[in-house]
Protein backbone atom coordinates (compact mmCIF):
# COMPACT_ATOMS: atom_id res chain seq x y z
CA UNK A 1 0.00 0.00 0.00
CA UNK A 2 1.36 3.26 -0.95
CA UNK A 3 -0.15 5.66 1.57
CA UNK A 4 2.35 8.38 0.35
CA UNK A 5 0.73 8.80 -3.04
CA UNK A 6 -3.46 9.01 -1.11
CA UNK A 7 -5.53 11.70 -1.33
CA UNK A 8 -6.57 11.71 2.12
CA UNK A 9 -6.65 15.00 4.08
CA UNK A 10 -3.80 15.77 6.69
CA UNK A 11 -6.55 17.39 8.81
CA UNK A 12 -9.90 16.07 10.80
CA UNK A 13 -13.00 16.50 8.14
CA UNK A 14 -16.64 16.26 9.49
CA UNK A 15 -18.13 13.34 7.55
CA UNK A 16 -21.55 12.46 6.87
CA UNK A 17 -22.25 8.89 8.99
CA UNK A 18 -24.59 7.96 6.53
CA UNK A 19 -21.84 8.05 4.14
CA UNK A 20 -19.85 5.74 6.38
CA UNK A 21 -22.59 3.36 6.93
CA UNK A 22 -24.45 3.46 3.83
CA UNK A 23 -22.47 -0.49 2.92
CA UNK A 24 -22.83 -2.18 6.09
CA UNK A 25 -26.37 -0.32 7.16
CA UNK A 26 -24.68 -0.06 10.30
CA UNK A 27 -21.91 2.14 11.54
CA UNK A 28 -20.65 0.33 14.34
CA UNK A 29 -19.46 -2.34 11.66
CA UNK A 30 -17.98 0.47 9.61
CA UNK A 31 -16.09 1.86 12.43
CA UNK A 32 -14.94 -1.49 13.19
CA UNK A 33 -13.46 -2.07 9.74
CA UNK A 34 -11.71 1.72 9.76
CA UNK A 35 -10.12 0.98 13.09
CA UNK A 36 -8.71 -2.78 11.73
CA UNK A 37 -7.63 -0.90 8.59
CA UNK A 38 -5.99 2.16 10.25
CA UNK A 39 -4.26 -0.67 12.70
CA UNK A 40 -2.50 -1.83 9.52
CA UNK A 41 -1.52 1.03 7.78
CA UNK A 42 0.08 2.27 11.39
CA UNK A 43 1.97 -0.75 11.57
CA UNK A 44 3.29 -0.25 7.89
CA UNK A 45 3.83 3.12 8.47
CA UNK A 46 5.76 2.37 11.53
CA UNK A 47 7.86 -0.30 9.70
CA UNK A 48 8.87 1.53 6.98
CA UNK A 49 10.28 4.68 9.90
CA UNK A 50 12.42 2.30 11.63
CA UNK A 51 14.08 0.45 9.05
CA UNK A 52 15.01 3.74 7.55
CA UNK A 53 15.87 5.17 11.02
CA UNK A 54 17.93 2.18 11.59
CA UNK A 55 20.71 3.47 9.53
CA UNK A 56 21.19 6.77 11.70
CA UNK A 57 21.00 4.48 15.17
CA UNK A 58 23.46 5.50 17.40
CA UNK A 59 25.66 2.01 19.55
CA UNK A 60 26.81 4.05 21.97
CA UNK A 61 25.56 4.76 25.72
CA UNK A 62 27.34 8.08 26.55
CA UNK A 63 25.12 11.01 26.13
CA UNK A 64 27.67 13.43 24.85
CA UNK A 65 28.28 11.59 21.98
CA UNK A 66 24.27 12.23 21.42
CA UNK A 67 24.28 14.08 17.79
CA UNK A 68 21.79 15.60 15.59
CA UNK A 69 21.88 14.41 11.84
CA UNK A 70 19.74 16.96 9.61
CA UNK A 71 18.65 14.00 7.03
CA UNK A 72 17.42 12.25 9.77
CA UNK A 73 15.52 14.80 11.17
CA UNK A 74 13.89 15.17 7.62
CA UNK A 75 12.85 11.93 7.31
CA UNK A 76 11.08 12.32 10.72
CA UNK A 77 9.32 15.20 9.76
CA UNK A 78 7.98 13.74 6.62
CA UNK A 79 6.41 10.93 8.43
CA UNK A 80 4.83 13.80 11.25
CA UNK A 81 3.26 15.90 7.64
CA UNK A 82 1.84 12.42 6.50
CA UNK A 83 -1.45 11.95 7.01
CA UNK A 84 -2.50 9.96 10.43
CA UNK A 85 -3.78 6.32 9.48
CA UNK A 86 -6.91 6.85 10.49
CA UNK A 87 -7.64 9.86 7.81
CA UNK A 88 -6.14 7.45 5.43
CA UNK A 89 -8.53 4.18 6.53
CA UNK A 90 -11.62 6.45 6.45
CA UNK A 91 -10.85 7.59 3.17
CA UNK A 92 -10.38 4.19 1.41
CA UNK A 93 -13.68 2.97 3.16
CA UNK A 94 -15.34 6.55 1.61
CA UNK A 95 -13.84 5.63 -1.60
CA UNK A 96 -14.80 1.52 -1.47
CA UNK A 97 -10.55 0.63 -1.39
CA UNK A 98 -11.33 -1.93 1.36
CA UNK A 99 -12.12 -5.62 1.08
CA UNK A 100 -13.87 -6.53 3.87
CA UNK A 101 -16.40 -9.59 5.16
CA UNK A 102 -18.38 -10.59 8.05
CA UNK A 103 -18.28 -13.89 8.77
CA UNK A 104 -21.72 -13.87 10.02
CA UNK A 105 -23.21 -13.00 6.33
CA UNK A 106 -22.91 -15.18 3.54
CA UNK A 107 -22.06 -12.74 1.10
CA UNK A 108 -18.51 -11.03 0.67
CA UNK A 109 -18.29 -7.37 -0.61
CA UNK A 110 -15.37 -6.42 -2.16
CA UNK A 111 -14.66 -2.54 -2.06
Amino acid sequence: MDFKKTNAPTTTVTRNLMDLCRDTSNIYESVAIIAKRSNQINSEMKEELSKKLVEFGNHSDTLEEMFENEEQIQISRYYERLPKPTLIATQEFVEDKIFYRNPSKETDRNI
